[in-house]
Formats: C-alpha cells, sequence, structure tokens
C-alpha cells in the first residue's frame, strides 16, 4: 500500500511537472510570436544623411563661392542674417548619374542630427545653384522637402550660444529620379535615396552663436 501511494505521488509530481513546463513553453510561444508580431508592424529607424552615403565610394566636388571648409558660415546665410541659402556649385558627378539631392544638416544638435534644407529631384545636368533659393516646394532647380523646423526649404543655422557646431552639405548623385512629390518630408527622402546614391560630395563649415 506504501508503495502504490508513493507511485501515486510520483506520479502526480511528474504530472504537474510537465504541465509546468508546458505552460511556460506556452508562455515563451506566445512572448515570441507577439514580439514577432510587433516587430512586424512597427516601423525601423529612418536612415539619417550619413546612413545614405555609408559604403559609397565614389565621391565628388562641391565647393562655394562665400563657403570654405572648416570655416565660419556668414551671419548673412544664417537665422542671425537674411536666413537666405548659400551658392553651392560642384563638378566630377558620374556620367550615369540621374538626379541629385542636396542635404544640408547640423550632426551636433543636442537632440540629435538637424535637418536645414532638403532639395531633391535636381536634374543631373546641372552643375550648380544660386544664393537664395525660393523657399518653395517647386523651385528652378529641384523640388524642397521638409526641414527639422517644420518648414519647406531652406532653414538657416541658429545654435545654442556659446556652441560652435558643424554644419554638412551634401550633394547626392543618384541612379534615379526620385518618385515623391513636392514638399516630401526629409525622411521620405532619405527612404527613397537608399541604395541609389552612386557618389556623394560633402563640404563641411561651422557657425557659432555668440
Amino acid at each position: 500500500m506504501q508503495e502504490e501511494q508513493e507511485n501515486f505521488y510520483c506520479s502526480t509530481a511528474l504530472l504537474r511537472s510537465v504541465k509546468r513546463i508546458h505552460l511556460v513553453v506556452l508562455v515563451s510561444v506566445a512572448i515570441f510570436t507577439a514580439l514577432l508580431a510587433y516587430y512586424a508592424v512597427t516601423p525601423t529607424r529612418a536612415p539619417t544623411a550619413e546612413d545614405v552615403v555609408a559604403g559609397v565610394k565614389t565621391q565628388f566636388r562641391v565647393y562655394s563661392a562665400v563657403l570654405r571648409e572648416n570655416e565660419l558660415i556668414p551671419a548673412k546665410y544664417t537665422r542671425d542674417g537674411e536666413d537666405v541659402s548659400p551658392p553651392l556649385s560642384w563638378s566630377g558627378v558620374p556620367a550615369e548619374a540621374r538626379s541629385l539631392v542636396i542635404v544640408m544638416y547640423d550632426p551636433d544638435a543636442p537632440s540629435g542630427i538637424f535637418y536645414h534644407w532638403v532639395l531633391y529631384n535636381i536634374p543631373a545636368s546641372i552643375n550648380s545653384i544660386g544664393e537664395n533659393v525660393p523657399k518653395t516646394p517647386v523651385t528652378p532647380y529641384g523640388l524642397q522637402g521638409v526641414n527639422s523646423y517644420g518648414t519647406v526649404g531652406y532653414g538657416g543655422p541658429y545654435p545654442p550660444k556659446g556652441s560652435r557646431h558643424r554644419y554638412v552639405f551634401l550633394v547626392l548623385a543618384l541612379d534615379k529620379e526620385l518618385e515623391l512629390g513636392p514638399g516630401a518630408h526629409y525622411s521620405e527622402v532619405f527612404k527613397a535615396v537608399m541604395g541609389h546614391v552612386i557618389a556623394y560630395a560633402r563640404l563641411t563649415c561651422v557657425y557659432e552663436r555668440t
């Protein structure tokens, strides 16, 4: 009789252990399934201007009559001045380029990369843009998007007083024209650009408010 009771208790304990393991497995599967569903519908981090040129080896040259590498941007082209876009020129764009994109951004902004300007679907035949591009979705050079200020077109530097920030002018040569209408958000432009940059040019300047 005692042996039968011991067998009964062992069987009961084993059954409870199996049920417990089964429950743990079911819960784990449920959590894993929920995580898969979450990440399947949750958008990934939007690419940045630095992401779109990662791995691109071909470069060309961008320059300006008013800007110099690692030198101060004249106040005229900032929110302390007239807040107009500077003239830019470039050379050495690959012959196979189909369109160009201009991006200006501040990698030193306290809240993360701050985008001051995005001009896209510029014809590859163009090799310069003049000063003071109109702050409209459609321009003589191409289409303009929404910057980090929430406005269309160029928005000049305006860093916190006493801090010197870098401002990068990036010109991208693409193998296609972007299928975006006027006034696209800069994040939409970067998503459309990913995988289509065949060459780029970079000019980095600085600005400090005293």
